[in-house]
């Protein structure tokens, strides 16, 4: 039996953690156990983050919505609930889209399902 010798496979392990960790700072773009360790945490920031930045638009949308309906005399409690009566299927990025890009069909729209209540 041959004697395995690893010493490829660990350099491109190496290699392929020192790559993801391009960028980083001090050891934690040199010393391979530091990087190994923040590339793992990255990874998992990495992967949180994805949600949290679907959650933070989401707000974003809203509040938009929130501040041109109010201009409107609306709540965007009120708009949403008026817009579901009357079946509109926009989402709030389209919404919130079409109330900063083009007022005037936004103020189309909050008249077609309600008008202000003021």
């Amino acid at each position: 039996m041959a004697k395995v010798k690893w010493a490829v496979a660990a350099q491109k392990r190496r290699r392929r953690l020192l790559r993801q960790a391009k960028g980083f700072r001090a050891g934690r773009r040199r010393q391979i156990r530091k990087v190994k360790e923040t590339v793992i945490r990255a990874m998992a920031y990495r992967t949180r983050d994805r949600k949290v930045r679907k959650r933070e638009f989401r707000s974003l949308w809203i509040i938009r919505l929130n501040a041109a309906t109010r201009a409107r005399g609306l709540t965007y409690g009120q708009f949403m609930a008026a817009c579901r009566t009357a079946q509109i299927v926009l989402n709030r990025q389209q919404l919130s889209e079409l109330a900063i890009n083009d007022p005037s069909a936004f103020d189309q729209l909050v008249a077609q399902v309600g008008g202000s209540r003021s």
